[in-house]
Order: C-alpha cells, then sequence, then structure tokens
C-alpha cells in the first residue's frame, strides 16, 4: 500500500501542487491512508470511503479466501458482502449478482492476486493519530466487505474526524443519492456532510 500511495505521491509532485486533497474508495482507501501519512498536512482534505485501517481496527473481508473459488462461487459468497440486505431481499441478490457476473473473469489475474496480498498486509491503525488532514470517514451502513464498526474505528482514531453513514453496502456511492453531494460538500469545504 505505501508503494501505492508513494506513486501517488510522485503524480501530484510532478503536477507541483504542495497541497492537495484524496478520496480513497474500499482498496483506494487504504492507499489513501498510506498517502496522507507520507505526504503529512499537504493533504487538505481526506475521504476515506468504505475502507478499513486493518490492526486492531480490523481487516476488511479477507477477499484473497474467495479466489480458491469458482466464479459461481465467488459471486454467490461476494453478493452478501457487497450488500448485507441481499440475504434477504431476492431483486437486490439478483441485481448484484448479475453485475458480478458480468465483469467477474473466471480466472484471477495474477496482479489481482498481488492487490490482494497487499490488502491483506494492510496495516495503518498505530498511526492513524498522526494524520493531519481535515478528514471524513464515509460508510455504507448494510457494508459486509468494510463493516460500519471498522469506519468507526477509523473515525475514533484519526484526530478531528467526521463519520458519515449512508444507506447502501460497500456501493453506497451509487445507492444513496446523498453519499457524493456530501462528499463533494467537504472537500470543498462548503458544509460539513450530514
Amino acid at each position: 500500500m505505501a508503494d501505492f500511495a508513494a506513486d501517488a505521491l510522485a503524480l501530484v509532485d510532478t503536477q507541483g501542487w504542495s497541497t492537495f486533497s484524496a478520496l480513497g474508495i474500499s482498496f483506494g482507501g487504504m492507499v489513501a491512508q498510506e498517502l496522507a501519512l507520507m505526504a503529512g498536512d499537504r493533504v487538505d482534505h481526506l475521504v476515506l470511503c468504505c475502507t478499513s485501517s486493518g490492526g486492531a481496527g480490523a481487516h476488511s473481508y479477507p477477499l484473497h479466501e474467495l479466489y480458491g473459488l469458482s466464479a459461481e462461487e465467488r459471486v454467490a459468497a461476494l453478493v452478501p458482502l457487497i450488500d448485507t440486505r441481499a440475504a434477504d431481499d431476492a431483486d437486490l441478490r439478483d441485481l448484484l449478482s448479475a453485475f458480478l457476473s458480468d465483469g467477474l473473469a473466471a480466472d484471477v489475474p495474477t496482479g489481482l492476486v498481488r492487490q490482494l496480498e497487499a490488502r491483506r498486509h494492510h496495516d495503518t491503525f498505530d498511526r492513524l493519530g498522526t494524520i493531519a488532514s481535515t478528514t471524513l470517514v464515509a460508510a455504507g451502513r448494510f457494508d459486509g466487505i468494510a463493516p460500519l464498526s471498522n469506519s468507526e474505528a477509523l473515525a475514533a482514531n484519526i484526530p478531528d474526524a467526521l463519520l458519515a453513514v449512508f444507506d447502501g453496502g460497500h456501493g453506497f456511492m451509487v445507492q444513496d443519492p446523498t453519499a457524493w453531494p456530501a462528499m463533494v460538500a467537504f472537500l470543498q469545504d462548503t458544509e460539513p456532510p450530514t
């Protein structure tokens, strides 16, 4: 994760930005944590969406364990993780199953395996207290991959972080129409999220 963050910071440096904002979703939220730790007060606003710190703040669901399964078995396992309501909601389950089936390859690419290994070992928990950014932790109430409790741990351990909980699962950004406006307002420092 630190390597991904170093790449992002190198890109920022090539643009000549002395300060910048960052938004990371899921795996990207793990990278964004490392970026904020690496860049210090250069990150003025940070939004961490449906992600986890690892360590004592808890890991996200161990997705690496699913890649020994067939594509069909992976879809069946992932659906109730993406949105826990899918266990009891047939329409949502069918929608998520169709979405995943369209994009889930039968063979697991080597690059994905390596990314999942980086994700598996991600742990920023003991360093969260040094994040200097104005931070919003955004979570989906029905997320089984990065459960709400993980976001609560992030918000509790990043100085002065705000926590915003939205109606949705791991994809709350497309499920709750208030999510993007709240995050954009936070990044623009125009009004606090609700």
